[in-house]
């Protein structure tokens, strides 16, 4: 059996009686001071234990979301009309794809961007209109003129007032006009302005009456309109409602569409029309003309993850547009890439890396306008610059996925109708942000080490104040002898 004594003789803490030990006054300081270091150092340690850190590493990017990237975004334009605007995406593999309407929504709204109605549907077109083979005669003429001072005039006087607005320069301008005369003459004859009165083909010269086509939102050339009377003297929001029409442009077409117009009006009435309650065909080259100048386009698209440009512009098949009069001033509203974000899964991000998500949407809330000082025909560019960055904890595994991007906006100028272009490039490379795990080992180590570490130094200056005073005494003792 093995004796105490035995056991003592292993002791690695010998101790030493107190009768043999001296406490002093420069002890008792070094030891409050090590204490006090002690235990601030503790503290610095337990801290440091509790918090987060993150590393971070650049990797080739390993995306599991597939070959595609979804791109959201909210724009307003006050000088672009939902009437034209169309929205185009293409890539450098060659994707083109034109007028995307299927995730896309617009609503008119006016220059201070207040949404003046419901959504603007754009609605089903015809890729190619037909137009007539009709000569232009001058002679031929049939339709009114309208002017600034005549228009309203003429909108009270007739239940239907269909107008052509116009301009001389433009291609399909002039390819309506001898149709639209002859089937203007057609209906006069059938339907005397005098004797009947429920409808009246006219039109206007937009070259000549800018300010009244500009009060109807006239920006693509010919532009049929068609007025009712009651329904478009009704203001809402300063605007007026009426319909466009969109279908043939020969004179069998035009004077069917007129004859289905005043169909449920009995003849030589004056009464109000105010509904379109023909259940026709025609139907289906009308929809509502636009309330105001403006349009607010909102929703998303799927690009390839190559670069590639997302097209703002105004596009018809069958109209002209004024290049010197198109302003493509807009704000942006929201711009982002990637699966929508929920809030509290960029809060629980915050809390963990304080910057991310600051380039998420880098581009919301600015306005890019065109005052004119920079000219006609501008066009409108960003270059945005996409990194994919992925934020991995060690309880919840992957916490955030989310695209960040920088952007540089330019204008220019050019011969071309004015676009806004955002051109995209993704890197290839992906940014990893890993919250590192701490162990507990490590704490407890280190928290040894600050105990033995403090306590040592502060024996060792112990000694060394000691033996230093005693030194001194025993000099000063020599001297006195």
């Amino acid at each position: 059996m093995i004796s105490s004594t035995k056991l003592k003789s292993v002791d690695f803490y010998r101790k030493i009686p107190r009768d043999l030990t001296e406490a002093t006054l420069s002890g008792a300081g070094l030891s409050i001071v090590a204490a006090l270091s002690m235990v601030f150092l503790f503290g610095m340690e337990l801290s440091n234990y509790l918090s987060v850190s993150t590393s971070t590493s650049v990797i080739v990017d390993n995306s599991t979301d597939g070959d595609f990237l979804r791109m959201d975004f909210n724009i307003s334009f006050p000088a672009l009309s939902c009437e034209f605007a169309a929205v185009d995406v293409n890539d450098v593999l060659g994707t083109n794809r034109l007028n995307i309407t299927k995730t896309i929504r617009k609503f008119s709204i006016d220059s201070n961007l207040r949404s003046t109605g419901s959504e603007f549907h754009s609605g089903p077109l015809s890729n190619l209109i037909k137009h007539g083979d009709e000569v232009d005669e001058e002679a031929n003429e049939g339709s009114a003129v309208l002017n600034t001072r005549n228009f309203d005039r003429y909108a009270n006087q007739h239940p239907i007032l269909v107008v052509n607005f116009y301009a001389p320069w433009c291609y399909w301008s002039n390819r309506l006009k001898p149709s639209w005369e002859k089937a203007a003459k057609t209906i006069r004859e059938r339907y005397d302005p005098e004797l009947d009165g429920r409808i009246l083909m006219a039109k206007v010269d937009c070259t000549e009456e800018g300010d009244l086509c500009r009060k109807h939102h006239i920006q693509g050339y010919p532009s049929i309109r068609i007025f009712r009377k009651g329904s478009d003297v009704r203001d809402d929001h300063g605007h007026h409602d009426h319909e466009s029409y969109y279908g043939d442009r020969d004179t069998d077409s035009l004077v069917k569409t007129m004859e289905d117009l005043i169909a449920p009006l009995p003849a030589g009435s004056q009464k109000l029309a105010l509904e379109d309650k023909s259940n026709n065909e025609t139907g289906n080259v009308k929809r509502p003309a636009p309330s105001a100048g403006g349009c607010r386009i909102e929703g998303y698209v799927r690009v390839k993850k190559v670069p590639g440009s997302l097209v703002i512009a105004a596009r018809s098949e069958s109209h002209s547009f004024d290049a010197s009069q198109m302003n493509m001033s807009h704000i942006i509203s929201h711009l982002s890439f990637g699966r929508k974000i929920s809030p509290k899964a960029f809060s629980d991000a915050k809390q963990l890396i304080p910057y991310i998500g600051i380039s998420h949407d880098r581009l919301n809330g600015r306005s890019f306008i065109n005052q004119r000082d920079l000219g006609a025909n501008v066009t409108i560019e960003h270059y945005l610059q996409i990194v994919k960055t992925e934020v991995l904890t060690r309880r919840s595994g992957k916490l955030l996925e989310e695209y960040e991007y920088t952007a540089h906006s330019s204008v220019s100028q050019s011969l071309y109708i004015p676009v806004v272009k955002f051109h995209f490039v993704l890197s290839p490379m992906q940014v990893v942000i890993t919250e590192n795990q701490k162990s507990f080992s490590h704490f407890i180590t280190n928290v040894c080490a600050i105990i033995g570490g403090v306590f040592t130094v502060a024996g060792i200056l112990d000694a060394l104040l000691h033996n230093t005073i005693r030194l001194m005494k025993k000099v000063e003792l020599g001297k006195n002898f």
